[in-house]
């Protein structure tokens, strides 16, 4: 039995001010139950599970494991029991070796025995724990999968990818914050499914964090419900889930718009990935298709089906084998595998948002946002040309250096040192504008997206889980970009929040004309905000139209 009382967990900020994560939490659990856990995003649900998994102390109440009794004081004591009883997969956490899937499992095999997985020597000890790291991939659906690079997985086969390496350990109690939210409908319930055979092998309590009704529904025995810290309920499932849900907002329609002008064309597109030591993985097959200006198209199918390779194309930073992607700017079309100016002024145009969306945890948001709108602005771009002839960088390098700044800056700076250049050239390049001319850009967004201008001087490691995803699209679009293309960054947003975001990029599309392609697994977002869909299954474009008939004939495949 695991007993919770009167958890108090309080943050303490840069500022003086605190932030009481958790007041007064009180709930028990039974051994061999499945415990949900539901709430709005920055409920202190995450916080609750780094609590028990042995990683974040607390400041006041008790919690008490079998013959443990930890309290504040003693908890430092107890730190190394909860890690060893627990295995946590915590929501958007992708620490992965970059090695294969297979090896990934091997190393934690391999740790678990020894105590430190980072002295694996996989050549070594592959053949001892080959068959134990493949059973538990076949486990959560990925042995098929084995040979692939890790961090070129989807977002949905990461997932369970960290999910096999903490089954590994065989845990007493599992804690799953969020374990399957962006994998397609028939991953999603092979994931399930494998706790579920958890659950009932080998007895192990389960504790799952998830906001998406139809996994609680469909695995917990009971639900806690939580708001701003504090427990509102614990009770049945559909109990939790229709108080959970009365607080939606309403849908706000999608707005009517001359959608007949195209601004995107996709032409016969052909493209293979292979992977390293993984082989052939995907062909994109003959693919074509076009945007037209103002619409929300959605990109849907199964996981790693090709949908994030096709936006990786449409945006510029993978080139196709053969075909085309033209996209429409100043009455020209321009194609996206030809480096140079021309595509520079595309860019500029253009905002994308990455499944793995992160910005810098302990930066004001204002200052982030000065890094992403800079190169976007129209002064900046000019500077940027006229230095980069000054100092002798080609159109096309420029073009190049261009396309990091869509990256987050520590990426953009890893980027940088692999070609010897150090993260000065992009400030050379593209000077960041002043704080007014930052509050220009940013105020309209802020208004848009329901989000109060006081959050630009907070740090994004003090925001919600809702309030992260809607500044992080704010730094996408406060350039005022024609063309928006979002790789799921939603997957993991509860219903109410979910809503928000939902309603909010139809409000920015109806506001700004700007024209939306987007990737999501959650067929209900799909339906709710989409002009319309795309199916995407093995590389080829199978059907596309109205959103509600493509989802649905989605699901219905995804379940044969």
């Amino acid at each position: 039995m695991i007993k919770v009382e009167n958890l108090t967990k309080i943050y303490k900020l840069n500022d003086n001010n605190r932030i009481k994560a958790l007041d007064n939490v009180s709930f028990e659990i039974e051994d061999n139950e499945i415990f949900g856990i539901m709430g709005i995003s920055g409920s202190g649900k995450s916080t609750l599970m780094r609590i028990l998994r042995g990683v974040e102390p607390f400041d006041e109440g008790t919690i008490t494991i079998g013959d443990m009794v930890i309290t504040p004081k003693t908890y430092n004591n107890y730190k190394n029991e909860l890690k060893e009883k627990t295995a946590i997969h915590l929501q958007r956490s992708f620490g992965l070796w970059s090695k294969t899937a297979v090896e990934n499992v091997i190393h934690k095999l391999y740790g678990i025995k020894s105590g430190d997985e980072t002295t694996a020597d996989i050549t070594n000890i592959k053949d001892e724990y080959m068959d134990e790291a493949l059973d538990i991939l076949e486990t959560v659906g990925l042995k098929e999968k084995a040979n692939h690079f890790a961090p070129v997985l989807s977002g949905g086969e990461k997932q369970r990818l960290v999910l096999a390496r903490q089954l590994a350990k065989k845990p007493e109690i599992l804690l799953l914050d969020e374990p399957a939210t962006m994998s397609s409908p028939k991953k999603r319930k092979e994931v399930l499914d494998t706790i579920k055979r958890i659950n009932e092998k080998y007895n192990t309590t389960v504790i799952i964090v998830s906001h998406q009704p139809e996994i609680q529904e469909y695995m917990a025995d009971r639900i806690m419900l939580m708001f701003n810290g504090s427990v509102i309920e614990i009770d049945s499932p559909k109990k939790v889930i229709d108080d959970f849900l009365k607080d939606e907002e309403d849908i706000y329609p999608i707005a009517e718009l001359d959608r007949t002008e195209p601004i995107i064309k996709v032409n016969n597109l052909m493209r293979d990935f292979y992977l390293y030591r993984g082989g052939h993985v995907l062909t994109i097959e003959d693919v074509s298709f076009e945007v037209n200006k103002g619409e929300i198209l959605s990109i849907i199918g199964p996981t790693g089906s090709g949908k994030t390779e096709i936006l990786k194309m449409m945006a510029g930073f993978e080139l196709p084998d053969s075909g085309s992607i033209e996209i429409f700017t100043e009455d020209n079309w321009i194609k996206m595998d030809e480096y140079g100016e021309n595509r520079m002024q595309i860019r500029k145009n253009m905002g994308f948002m990455h499944q793995e969306f992160a910005l810098t945890p302990h930066t004001p948001i204002i200052e982030q946002l000065r890094y992403k709108i800079s190169p976007k602005t129209e002064d900046t771009y000019k500077h940027a040309l006229e230095k980069a002839d000054e100092l002798g960088i080609s159109k096309e390098s420029l073009d190049i250096l261009y396309q990091l700044t869509d990256l987050s800056k520590d990426e953009a700076i890893l980027k940088l040192e692999k070609i010897n250049l150090g993260p000065e050239i992009l400030n050379i390049l593209f000077p960041k504008i002043d704080t007014k001319e930052v509050l220009e850009y940013a105020k309209p967004v802020f208004e848009a997206l329901d989000l109060p201008l006081p959050l630009l001087t907070r740090q994004f490691i003090e925001l919600s889980g809702g309030q992260k995803v809607r500044v992080a699209m704010a730094t996408v679009l406060a350039s005022k970009p024609d063309i928006l293309i979002l790789d799921e960054p939603f997957g993991d947003l509860d219903p109410v929040t979910l809503r928000q975001v939902a309603n909010s990029l139809k409000k920015i599309n109806e506001e700004f004309g700007t024209t939306i392609v987007l990737v999501s697994h959650t067929m209900e977002f799909v339906k709710e905000v989409s002009t319309r869909s795309i199916l995407i299954n093995k590389g080829k474009l199978i059907e596309e139209g109205n959103p509600e008939k493509v989802t649905d004939d989605f699901i219905k495949m995804e379940l044969e």
